[in-house]
């Protein structure tokens, strides 16, 4: 189908034609530059033809220009370019296309042209998952990392809690472990972190559900959780912890999806959603838990104790080594409560030497899991090594909990390097006769008196913790490495959506991560900018959000004392960090160049370590955007404040972007850790809206010295 310049009339009783009228929603798992992009594509498109369009963005500090009630009721159709779930509730009955963002930029003029033939959003929908293009994870991807996000807040304040009060109010008591008194403040303390930590596993699983089947999941997903985790519903010393909440939330969500499929009389439809589907498939799924599999799980386990009562008189090394790889597994769920509850038994008998083996294999997982955050951070988002450290205190108090955000969102490669470490340090602390004399582990038994051979069990815990942080590393390298060769292009949008996070240019949300879902935006959408124009032109009905920001650049210069209004983005970008002759042939070389650029300004401190951050940076993924435009970023204390740069290559730097076009224009943004959120948003947010105009660009190459690149730029605001 084919749509006019000049659309049909779509109503009125005055003759006149009406432009016709469409609405886009814009987002991406990270919600930074991509969202702006597809946003000002899908509006220049929309502008070319004669349509008017209004784009919602969503993103990492929230939505921006949201559709309202009027703009829906008097739509003629939403093109939806997401690669994250979108609630299509509110446009039930109207024309709906969803496809990924990355079809927003590339393909903004076929998607105006479907959207008029898709079919229409019937009341009840679920937030559906894009269509086709810009698809970077599976659905069931996006769902574990949604509830991966929502869980690392309760992981982390639960376990440092009681962290916390075991330190400063606990003892050791042989015939309790670690000991807080009761009715004391610490003890209160201790509630609360516990309270915390219980909350944890059905947080995981109700938000798995919910990704998956909206809001009428949630309720089954977390009583679902809770049941798992729960064993003595099912019979059971030890729930089945995390990965028993993965399982439920998935059943719970891919269970709801199908209720919603069922037929129902017209009557009971606003029902179903708030009372018949939860009612339902919570009582379904608790039943299906606690008959089909918590009874399998109970025997199980049951069994699995009395195995390992049998290898007590064999090797210390292999039995330590299996205890060690069974309290890895799964951190405080099913057989890491199998293993603990066997050694903890012992200890009444007069053998102590099983509990210290697995005393020396508590701690490595967080131990390891932080460890690893320290040595490649490049592998991990922002909010991830902040969960690291988190994970690292958690370790040394004996808390293996702090390592499950890790393991639930790359199983793949953290559980067997979780394990390795684990056997690794119950081997050696049976080999060398470790005893523990308290049902707990962790440094801080040793630390308390209560384990005998300390420098052996330091010697288990270090070495452990090395193995599992190193074989993690090794792990996710490889698997990064080859989800990056095996994507190609289609996962080149959010990979690079993954850096700009990680940079500091914005925060990832809960739902994410992690995962997870943040939303950003960045204002309203701008028409498409003329060769005499200037980026702020606004589409009509929206703000001018042009002249917003160009205000925030004046209000930003007037704060710093400057009141030049020829600024380029507040006055981070001058003729001082412009640059016509990018002489670097690769990458790195080219990273370095801006660098030493930037340090022109004597605002950075240290350009080694700027250099490298940025590299790190790389390494998650290309910061390429395609047309020709690169945009590395670094957030770091190796600068002392805000600045950016800008250089040309004559023949094109190779920076693996998605349309395979080398780098001819590459902007560098360096901000310190403590820079504004906000700000980095708009700086990145007004560079890649006006790196979209292609004749902006073409006199952005063709400018002839210094002084006319910073005129082309001084447009940017």
């Amino acid at each position: 189908m084919t749509i006019p310049a000049g659309p049909p009339p779509t109503g009125g009783g005055d003759g006149e034609q009406q432009r016709l009228r469409l609405l886009a929603v814009t987002a991406c798992p990270t919600g930074i530059a991509h969202t702006y992009m597809a946003a000002e594509k899908l509006a220049q498109a929309a502008e070319s033809r004669g349509i008017d369009m209004k784009v919602e963005t969503q993103g990492s500090i929230g939505a921006e220009n949201v559709l309202d009630d009027n703009d829906v009721k008097h739509a003629d159709g939403i093109i939806v370019a997401a690669d994250k779930d979108v609630d299509l509730s509110r446009f039930a009955g109207k024309r709906v296309l969803t496809v990924g963002v990355a079809e927003g930029i590339r393909h903004p003029e076929q998607l105006i042209e479907r959207v008029m033939s898709a079919p229409v959003h019937t009341p009840g929908g679920a937030p559906t998952a894009p269509a086709s293009g810009g698809k970077e994870r599976s659905v069931g991807y996006k769902a574990l990392m949604n509830g991966v996000s929502y869980m690392i807040p309760f992981v982390v304040v639960g376990g440092l809690l009681i962290a916390i009060s075991l330190s400063l109010g606990g003892h050791t008591d042989p015939s309790g472990g670690l000991v807080i008194p009761k009715d004391s403040f610490w003890m209160d303390i201790n509630n609360i972190g516990v309270i915390g930590f219980t909350l944890m596993v059905p947080i995981l699983s109700g938000y798995i559900a919910y990704a998956i089947g909206d809001r009428p999941a949630l309720v089954p997903g977390m009583v679902g959780g809770w049941i798992a985790n729960t064993g003595e519903l099912y019979d059971s010393k030890a729930g089945a912890g995390f990965i028993g909440a993965i399982v439920t939330g998935f059943l719970a969500g891919y269970l709801v999806l199908w209720i919603k499929k069922v037929p129902v009389p017209k009557f009971a439809r606003p029902i179903m959603p708030i009372i018949v589907i939860p009612i339902v498939a919570t009582t379904a799924l608790g039943m299906f838990f606690i008959y089909v599999i918590g009874k399998p799980i109970s025997w199980v386990f049951e069994n699995l104790t009395d195995w390992l009562s049998g290898m007590t008189g064999t090797s210390a090394i292999l039995l330590g080594a299996i205890l060690g790889l069974m309290i890895a597994f799964d951190m405080g769920g099913p057989v890491n409560k199998t293993a603990f509850l066997f050694g903890a038994g012992l200890i009444a008998t007069g053998n102590q030497t099983v509990m210290g083996m697995c005393a020396a294999a508590i701690p490595v997982m967080p131990l390891g899991q932080g460890l690893a955050t320290l040595i490649r951070k490049r592998l991990y988002t922002e909010q991830e090594r902040e969960t690291g450290l988190a994970s690292l205190f958690m370790g040394c108090f004996g808390i293996s909990e702090g390592a499950i955000p890790f393991a639930a969102a790359r199983p793949a490669q953290v559980i067997p390097a979780n394990m390795l470490g684990g056997a690794v340090a119950g081997a050696i602390a049976g080999l060398a006769g470790v005893e523990d004399a308290v049902p707990h582990g962790g440094p801080i038994v040793a630390v308390l008196g209560a384990v005998s051979g300390v420098p052996m069990f330091f010697v288990a815990v270090v070495i452990g913790s090395a193995v599992t942080a190193l074989t993690t590393v090794a792990l996710v390298d490889l698997a990064e490495r080859r989800r990056r060769g095996e994507a190609g292009l289609a996962l080149g949008v959010g990979a690079r959506e993954a850096v700009l996070v990680g940079a500091g240019v914005g925060a990832t949300g809960a739902g994410a991560v992690t995962g997870a879902s943040g939303s950003a935006g960045v204002g309203d959408v701008p028409k498409q900018a003329g060769p005499a124009e200037s980026a702020g032109a606004a589409v009509p009905g929206d703000r001018a959000d042009g002249a917003d920001t160009a205000k925030e650049a004046e209000s930003a210069d007037e704060a710093e004392g400057d009141g030049d209004s020829g600024d380029v983005l507040s006055g981070y970008l001058t003729e001082q960090t412009v640059k016509v002759r990018l002489g670097a042939a690769d990458k790195e070389a080219a990273i370095r160049e801006m660098a030493e650029l930037l340090g022109r300004t004597g605002k950075v401190v240290d350009p080694e370590e700027l250099v490298a951050t940025a590299l790190r940076r790389e390494a998650q993924g290309t910061t390429g955007l395609g047309e020709e435009i690169a945009i590395p970023h670094a957030k770091t204390d190796a600068v002392s404040a805000p600045v950016v740069g800008f250089a040309r290559s004559a023949e094109g730097v190779e920076w693996d972007s998605p349309d395979g076009t080398k780098a001819r224009l590459v902007f560098m943004i360096a901000v310190p850790e403590a820079a504004a959120g906000d700000e980095h948003l708009r700086i990145l947010a007004l560079l890649s809206r006006k790196l979209m105009n292609a004749e902006f660009r073409e006199r952005l190459l063709a400018a002839p010295d210094e002084s006319a690149v910073l005129g082309v730029l001084r447009e940017v605001g």
